[in-house]
């Protein structure tokens, strides 16, 4: 008789199965790993009952103790899961961005969730983050999961999938891994374990318009966040537990693309999934067009598409938030950056006032960005040094970061055209930054001049 100790001994083992109709003919054979079969609906039951044993292993959470954390309901879930089966007491904070589903889950479960605003920056109090971290330190016999930093994240999908997904393909006879990138614990923790035991297979992680890690990975630098509607994956903040070194390419995906994938995966194969699996198959679906029909691509569908009946699986709610719309993309940034397209005016940070001034005046531009220590971190405009002249805060002789502030629309050259309609709502210029090197500014008028000729021809 086959019997398991309790529920959290029945995480893993979960079906490895081919996609057919959404995959493309004469590409590679596209493989989804059907994660949302976990007891608590999806991949993070590989990490977070594992952090809670290490923990408990460390001395860091005791009986009559407290978990606490903050997450987009998949970690809260399974860590729910584990409380219950424990005895612990749970508090999660979560944006306000998710879905009814994941809230009454854990609720469910027995966990207290405390909803936050979902368009804060990440150093805001009330960002759900700080929320998580400032309620565990007031709680007596509080344990902080900090699933976004913790190398327990890491290690519980290294020992847990990764192994998993080396045992399940004949020891790594496969091409190509492509997970979400959420905290980074997934494609990290894969990455680890391939790099060490199957170097041949090659990790890409997958992330959502709008999500920092494709431009940490791509330039170096932290982008501006902005919100997206796609669940479980992206991040507005840089997590520890994303480890790049392990890391082959990262690709990205708006939500479009990534409502209208899960969508045929429901409808099309019958995996019943959550919107990013959508994210990472349409991903892989391009990668495989480009590969040949003996290579083969691993795919985390990564959580239960019960979450989102009243979401990306309501027709009402997605033509309301116009994802049911057809029509082109517009192209990458770099569509813009053709022959004749304005070579970009840098300077250093430390450079003096006057000599900006000078340059402006010459190269017939409005604003500079500045260079410190090889990276773009800083901007100055016109308007900047003109108001702190006037108030008299800075001279002439000063340096240019006096009247300078961070760059708020740095972007890569791979990143779609929609991406800089948020930036230019902000009222601020695009500064494409390749390799740490500032290739392109683009303004408004640049991307209205492209788009008109696009339409002309």
């Amino acid at each position: 008789m086959k019997t398991y100790e309790d529920i959290l001994h029945a995480i893993g083992r979960t079906p490895l199965v081919k996609l057919n109709k959404v995959a493309p003919e004469g590409g590679a054979t596209i493989y989804a790993k059907c994660e949302y079969m976990n007891p608590s609906g999806s991949i993070k039951d590989r990490m977070a009952p594992y952090i809670i044993e290490r923990a408990e292993q460390e001395g860091l959470l005791k009986p009559g103790g407290v978990i606490v954390e903050n997450t987009s309901g998949n970690t809260g879930q399974s860590l729910a899961m584990a409380a219950a089966v424990k005895g612990y007491r749970c508090v999660f904070t979560m944006p306000d961005k998710m879905s009814r589903e994941k809230i009454n889950s854990m609720k469910a479960y027995g966990a207290e969730v405390i909803i936050t605003p979902t368009d804060v920056p990440g150093d805001s109090p009330d960002h759900y983050v700080n929320r998580a971290k400032k309620i565990a330190e007031e709680t007596p016999g509080a344990f902080y999961v900090n699933q976004y930093h913790s190398p327990w994240n890491i290690e519980g999908h290294c020992r847990n999938l990764g192994q998993e997904l080396f045992e399940d393909t004949d020891g790594g006879k496969f091409d190509v891994f492509m997970g979400g990138t959420g905290t980074g614990g997934t494609v990290s923790g894969v990455g680890r374990y391939m790099k060490e035991h199957a170097p041949n297979v090659k990790i890409v992680g997958v992330d959502p318009l709008g999500s920092v890690h494709y431009g940490l990975f791509k330039s170096g630098s932290l982008p501006t966040a902005y919100v997206y509607a796609v669940e479980g994956i992206g991040e507005d903040i840089e997590c520890q537990a994303m480890d790049f070194t392990v890391v082959d390419d990262m690709v990205q995906v708006n939500d479009r693309q990534s409502f209208q994938m899960a969508r045929r995966l429901v409808r099309e194969e019958g995996l019943f999934c959550g919107g990013s699996s959508g994210s990472i198959v349409h991903a892989a679906v391009e990668l495989a067009k480009t590969m040949s029909p003996d290579q083969s691509i691993i795919v985390t569908l990564c959580d239960h598409g019960s979450r989102y009946i009243s979401k990306y699986l309501d027709d009402e709610w997605m033509a309301d938030h116009g994802f049911l719309e057809e029509g082109e993309e517009l192209g990458l940034v770099e569509d813009l950056l053709t022959e004749g397209f304005a070579t970009p005016v840098t300077a250093d940070a430390d450079t003096p006032i006057s000599e900006i001034v000078r340059l402006m005046k010459e190269k017939g531009v409005s604003q500079i960005p500045l260079m410190d220590s090889g990276k773009c971190s800083y901007i100055t405009h016109e308007a900047d040094i003109l108001r702190g002249l006037r108030s008299g805060e800075i001279t002439v002789d000063a340096p240019a970061t006096e009247a300078a502030s961070p760059i708020a629309g740095l972007i890569y050259p791979k990143a779609r055209l929609e991406e800089l309609f948020h930036i230019f709502e902000s009222d601020h210029v695009a500064v494409v930054v390749d390799a740490a090197k500032v290739v392109g500014i683009v303004s408004q008028i640049d991307l209205i001049d492209y788009l008109a000729k696009k339409k002309a021809a």
